[in-house]
């Protein structure tokens, strides 16, 4: 058997209202309950599953890759929510988006500052 990734877990302050802003930005299925967690499932089988943290949630990092199309959709829930988004991880560059290795990209700063991003080719690609 290869080895895949099949789910990992993001601490939240509130995982329902988080795991449903994660969906409706991303424009994928509403989350679904199991045990603790609110899991968001991905086109590629992966699972986000959302939990509380009962501290203050460490940033991470997550990264989406997604079709052209879905880009533009995604772009423009963001614009429309009134999130600022940025080219680059460490948001310098602000309301622009990158075409590092051919395609586009860009990052805004989901639930508990979340670092997320969108890119339409993976990285090396």
């Amino acid at each position: 058997m290869s080895v895949e990734l099949n789910h990992t877990i993001v601490h939240v302050s509130d995982k329902r209202r988080a795991a449903e802003e994660v969906a409706e930005i991303l424009g994928v299925e509403k989350p679904t309950s199991y045990g603790p967690f609110q899991v968001l499932a991905l086109a590629n089988g992966v699972s986000l599953d959302f939990a509380d943290d009962h501290g203050q949630p460490d940033h991470q990092h997550y990264a989406f890759l997604v079709g052209e199309e879905e880009f533009d959709a995604i772009q423009q829930r963001i614009i429309e929510r009134g999130l600022t988004f940025w080219a680059d991880p460490s948001h310098r560059r602000e309301g622009e988006i990158n075409t590092n290795d051919g395609g586009r990209g860009l990052y805004w700063n989901g639930p508990d500052d979340h670092n997320l991003e969108i890119i339409t080719v993976p990285y090396g690609g």
